[in-house]
């Protein structure tokens, strides 16, 4: 979703087709392989909540030892993919998106920090600097933007979810900021970092020179996300029995990919 239209970006046009297979093949192997690993890592508070307790890892369907080699394998094919098929810059970005996913997101903050979801979700922000560098072999400012915009963006896209889930969450003794937080704190944490998003998103039109297309639809969504995050602050402050959060979760899954297809596009409407 936000892979290929960063790599049209870098080409301002089309880009090879064999290198956008490969770097697909190449960063579907390291989220499978760093997933993988969070599965095994978190197979006994995944086991508690009602989200992820039907994992394999969790149930014990598949064992520790070989979740482990799984993961591994995962992980060291999509480095060796990405640095055969594309570039060694491409592959050293993956190893690193997977390292700090594993140690830095799932072992040293997740269970720490109500701030674990925001420094954590970098890990899914690199994506945009693997697509790019996988075309120009170097990064710029454009794909930092493009980064900063899936890093602003994490928060209020998973806080929805965690306030879903709260309670589970809870049972599993994981410090999500809505378990630590009333919902209107978490709220206001939604519409900061909501804006910080929308302003970076705006960013980029300077910055890549980009036209009307993904002008206009960076203006039209961020505006549309950012009243999304108002009205669930106002259903929390009017105490409703029904919040909705997974209202603006599924939003913000429309609110990114429309934006990148906008990115993709943009080039071809100059």
């Amino acid at each position: 979703m936000t892979t290929i239209p960063t790599m049209f970006l870098a080409a301002n046009g089309f880009p090879d087709l064999a290198t956008v297979c490969w770097t697909l093949v190449g960063g579907t192997l390291a989220a499978g392989g760093a997933n993988v690993l969070n599965c095994f890592i978190d197979r006994d508070i995944d086991a508690l909540m009602h989200r992820t307790m039907h994992r394999p890892s969790a149930t014990g369907q598949i064992s520790g030892r070989n979740t482990i080699i799984f993961g591994i394998v995962l992980s060291l094919l999509s480095i060796s993919v990405l640095f055969i098929t594309v570039n060694a810059l491409s592959a050293q970005l993956a190893g690193l998106a997977i390292i700090f996913y594993v140690f830095g997101y799932t072992l040293i903050l997740k269970r720490r920090t109500s701030q674990n979801i925001v420094w954590g979700g970098a890990a899914g922000c690199m994506p945009v600097l693997i697509g790019w560098s996988a075309v120009r072999n170097s990064l710029d400012w454009a794909p930092v933007i493009l980064f900063l915009i899936v890093f602003f963006w994490t928060p209020p896209h998973y806080w929805p979810l965690s306030l879903r889930y709260k309670e589970d969450y809870a049972r599993a003794g994981v410090p999500m900021l809505p378990v630590e937080e009333e919902p209107m704190t978490v709220t206001r944490h939604i519409i900061f970092y909501s804006w910080l998003m929308v302003l970076t998103s705006l960013a980029l039109i300077p910055v890549a020179h980009t036209g009307w297309l993904y002008s206009g639809a960076s203006i039209i969504l961020g505006a549309a996300f950012i009243w999304e995050a108002y009205a669930l602050r106002t259903r929390v402050r009017k105490e409703l029995s029904d919040l909705a959060p997974m209202r603006l979760f599924h939003f913000s899954i429309s609110y990114l990919a429309l934006l990148f297809l906008a990115v993709g596009l943009d080039p071809f409407v100059h």
